[in-house]
C-alpha cells in the first residue's frame, strides 16, 4: 500500500478534456493553479483517499516503452519537475485523442506533483493523473430575513474519485510503479483509461502471483477437473475449501506443499501441473512456483473460492467442510436428485 501521510501537492495544472468523437472542447489551461491551503486539503483527500489496495501496474508497451505516451511525459516530470504544466498539456492532448467511445463523458482533468510518498518503506515522489466526470447535486441553504432560501448547485463530490492514476517515481525501468482507480467506466468503454490512454499491465509481485494463482486453482477445481473425472459437487467444494484454507493460514506458496496437502490424489496433482501449464500459455501469464502470499490479494478473491452448490432456485449449500458427511442421491418416485447431510448437532 502507498502511504500518503506525509505527501506534499506540489503543482496542479487543471484541464477540460471533452469527447472527440462529440467534437467537445478540449480546453487547456495557461499554466498552474495557486490553492488555498484548505483546498489543497480537500484535494489531497480527494485524490489520494481511493487508493488502498496493494494492486499495481506498470506502464507498458510491446515494442519499446518509450513509446508509451504517458511514460515519456511522467520521465520528463520526474527529471525536471518544473516541467509538470507543460507536459500535462501533452497529457490532456493524448487522452482526449483516447475519448471517442460515445459513452465517454466530458470532465475536469488534473495533473498533480506530489513529494514524500512511501511505498514499501522508501521515499519518493509521484505524479497524481486524475479525471472526475460525474457531478453531484448539492443543497445551499442560505438565511432570508426571517426564513430561509434553499438553492442548488451541481459539483464534485470530493468523497468519490471517477478516474485516478498515481505513478510512483520507482522502477523507471519496468515502467514505473503505478497504481489505478475507474469508479465509472464498467463496459466497453473502460478500456480507454487503463489501455489506450495509460497502456498499463499488472506489475508481476506477490498480489499478482497471489491473485492469478488463486484464479488458477478455482479454475481447475471447478472446470478442468470435472471434465478429466467423475467429481461430485461436494468433493469440489472440499477442495475448494482446502484452497481456501492454505491460502488464508500460509505465509508463502509452494506448489508442491500445495499440491501434496490440497490436491492430494497424484492423478489430480499430475492433472493440476499440466493445466498449470494450459492456463499459463493460454492466458499469456508466466507464475511462480514459490512466492510469498499476499493476504490483500486473498482477501479479494475470497468470494471465487466459496464453496456453494445452488440446488434449482430453491436452495443453496454452503460447504465448508467434511465432503463425506454429504450424500447425493436420486428419487425414482419422485424424479428429483437429493443430498442428505448428516451432522452432529444443530447450532
Amino acid at each position: 500500500m502507498i502511504v500518503f501521510d506525509s505527501a506534499v501537492m506540489q503543482t496542479i495544472s487543471l484541464h477540460k478534456v471533452g469527447n472527440k468523437s462529440r467534437d467537445e472542447e478540449l480546453r487547456l489551461s495557461s499554466g498552474p493553479i495557486e490553492l488555498a491551503d484548505e483546498i489543497k486539503s480537500l484535494l489531497m483527500r480527494y485524490f489520494l483517499s481511493p487508493f488502498k489496495k496493494d494492486e499495481f501496474y506498470n506502464l507498458h508497451n510491446e515494442s519499446d516503452l518509450n513509446l508509451n505516451a504517458v511514460y515519456t511525459f511522467a520521465s520528463k516530470i520526474f527529471d525536471n519537475p518544473d516541467t509538470l504544466h507543460e507536459n500535462s498539456v501533452h497529457l490532456a492532448k493524448h487522452l482526449y485523442e483516447q475519448s471517442t467511445h460515445p459513452k465517454i463523458n466530458s470532465g475536469e482533468f488534473y495533473v498533480v506533483y506530489f513529494t514524500d510518498c512511501i511505498i514499501w518503506g522508501e521515499l519518493t515522489d509521484a505524479i497524481g493523473i486524475f479525471k472526475s466526470e460525474s457531478k453531484d447535486t448539492f443543497l445551499k441553504i442560505y438565511p432570508k430575513q426571517n426564513n430561509f432560501e434553499i438553492n442548488k448547485e451541481d459539483g464534485i463530490n470530493i468523497n468519490k474519485l471517477d478516474k485516478g492514476c498515481i505513478i510512483l517515481n520507482t522502477e523507471k525501468e519496468r515502467g514505473f510503479c503505478v497504481a489505478i482507480v475507474d469508479n465509472i467506466s464498467k463496459g466497453s468503454e473502460a478500456v480507454y483509461w487503463r489501455d489506450d490512454f495509460l497502456s498499463i499491465k499488472p506489475r508481476e509481485d506477490n498480489y499478482y502471483f497471489t491473485q492469478n494463482t488463486i484464479n488458477l486453482c478455482k479454475t481447475f477445481i471447478t472446470e478442468e477437473l470435472p471434465s478429466e473425472v467423475a467429481v461430485s459437487r461436494a468433493e469440489q467444494a472440499e477442495l475448494l475449501n482446502r484452497s481456501a484454507e492454505y491460502f488464508k493460514s500460509n505465509e508463502g506458496f509452494d506448489i508442491e506443499d500445495f499440491t501434496e496437502k490440497v490436491i492430494v490424489e497424484p492423478k489430480y496433482i499430475e492433472s493440476f501441473t499440466d493445466f498449470k501449464d494450459r492456463y499459463e500459455d493460454y492466458h499469456g501469464i508466466e507464475l511462480a512456483d514459490n512466492f510469498e502470499i499476499n493476504n490483500s490479494a486473498v482477501k479479494r478473491q475470497a468470494k471465487i473460492m466459496k464453496s456453494v452448490i445452488k440446488l434449482d432456485k430453491n436452495f443453496h449449500i454452503y460447504v465448508h467442510g467434511k465432503a463425506e458427511n454429504i450424500e447425493q442421491g436420486y428419487d425414482e418416485d419422485k424424479h428429483l436428485n437429493f443430498y442428505k447431510l448428516f451432522y452432529i448437532e444443530e447450532s
